[in-house]
C-alpha cells in the first residue's frame, strides 16, 4: 500500500488488519463507520483507504465497551477521551483473560512497556506465573502468530513484545532455586539450529525448576555435536526439544534418529508441528509430547511418581 509522504513514519492499517487485530468483522467496521462515524479512515495519494494507530486504539476501546453492554449509538455520541476513561475503569476492575489479551495487543501496538508490565504483573499477582503464561500469554502469542502471518503487525512489534515476555520468563526462572535433591530428574533443554521457539523452551525451563527438577539449558541453535558434548558429562534422564520449523539439509526422521542415538542413557522428548507434517517412526527411547497440555500432564505425572504416589 502506498501512503502519503507525511505518513511514511507511522503505522497504517487496512480494514482487514483492523479485523484481525480487534476481532471485529470488516463488515461491522464499515457499518460503524458509515452509520455512526466511529472511525474516519484517511486516504493515500491513490485514494486507497487506510487507518492509523489512533483509529485502531479507538476501535479497540469501542469494541470493549460494546461487549460490556454499551450501545454503539450511545458510544458514537461520546468523546474519545470519555470512552478511553471508561475503558480504563473496566480494565482496573476486570481481570478476564480475553480483555487482558486485547490490552496486551494494544500495549504491543503502542510499544508501551509500562502498560505491558502493569497487565502482566496484575494477572500474575492474582493467578500466579504459570497460569498467567497459560491463560494470558499463550493465547496472546497465538493471536500474534496470526497477526504476523497476515502481516498485520511489523517485525518491530513482534520483537518488542517477545523480548518483554522473555525477560519475564528469565526473571521467573531465576527466582526458582536450583534443585539438589537426589531423586530429582535431570533434564537437558535445547533447540535445533534455526528453530525459533525460544519462549516455549524458556517456559519449559520454568516449569521444570518450579517442579524441583534439575535442568541444563543449552538454548537455541544447538548442533547435535554440541548436544553430544553436553550429554556425556551430564547424563540426562530426559532431553527435550521442539521441532516447529522445517529442518535444513535433512529429514525430520534422520534428525530424530541421530538425536536419539546421542541420548543413550535417557529419553528424548519431542514437541512441535514437524512431528505431524509427515509420518515419523519414533526410536525406542523417544516420545512425543503433543503440546502444552500433554507436557503439563507428563510433568505432573513425573512429579507424582517421584513422591511415591
Amino acid at each position: 500500500m502506498s501512503c502519503p509522504s507525511n505518513r511514511r513514519n507511522m503505522a497504517i492499517y487496512s480494514i482487514r488488519d483492523l479485523e484481525k487485530l480487534t476481532g471485529i468483522k470488516a463488515h461491522t467496521i464499515r457499518i460503524w463507520e458509515q452509520r455512526y462515524h466511529l472511525v474516519s479512515p484517511a486516504r493515500t495519494d491513490t485514494n486507497i483507504r487506510y487507518y492509523t494507530d489512533e483509529n485502531l486504539r479507538h476501535l479497540f476501546n469501542v469494541a470493549l465497551l460494546n461487549r460490556y453492554g454499551y450501545k454503539i449509538s450511545k458510544l458514537a455520541k461520546m468523546q474519545p477521551q470519555e470512552i478511553a476513561a471508561r475503558v480504563s475503569e473496566i480494565a482496573e476492575n476486570n481481570g478476564s483473560a480475553n480483555s487482558q489479551v486485547d490490552a496486551l495487543t494494544l500495549a504491543m501496538i503502542d510499544l508501551d512497556e509500562t502498560a505491558f508490565d502493569r497487565i502482566f504483573s496484575s494477572y500474575s499477582w492474582e493467578h500466579g506465573f504459570e497460569q498467567t503464561m497459560l491463560e494470558l500469554v499463550y493465547p496472546f502469542l497465538d493471536k500474534l502468530n496470526v497477526l504476523w502471518l497476515t502481516h498485520s503487525v511489523s517485525p518491530a512489534h513482534e520483537k518488542f513484545i517477545t523480548n518483554l515476555i522473555r525477560r519475564k520468563l528469565m526473571c521467573a526462572i531465576d527466582k526458582e532455586p536450583v534443585d539438589t535433591q537426589k531423586e530429582s530428574a535431570k533434564f537437558l533443554l535445547f533447540l535445533p539450529e534455526g528453530e525459533s521457539q525460544e519462549l516455549t523452551l524458556l517456559f519449559m525451563h520454568y516449569l521444570l525448576r518450579s517442579r524441583h527438577q534439575k535442568v541444563v539449558y543449552l538454548g537455541a541453535n544447538t548442533s547435535l555435536p554440541d548436544l553430544r558434548d553436553a550429554c556425556q558429562p551430564f547424563h540426562p534422564d530426559y532431553v527435550f526439544t521442539i521441532l516447529q520449523e522445517p529442518l535444513a539439509r535433512q529429514s525430520v526422521q534422520t534428525y530424530i534418529d541421530n538425536a536419539a542415538q546421542i541420548v543413550t542413557s535417557g529419553r528424548l522428548l519431542l514437541s512441535g508441528a514437524q512431528l505431524f507434517v509427515n509420518p515419523v517412526k519414533m526410536p525406542a527411547n523417544a516420545q512425543v509430547l503433543g503440546g502444552l497440555p500433554d507436557t503439563l500432564q507428563f510433568l505432573d505425572g513425573l512429579e507424582l511418581k517421584q513422591r511415591g504416589g
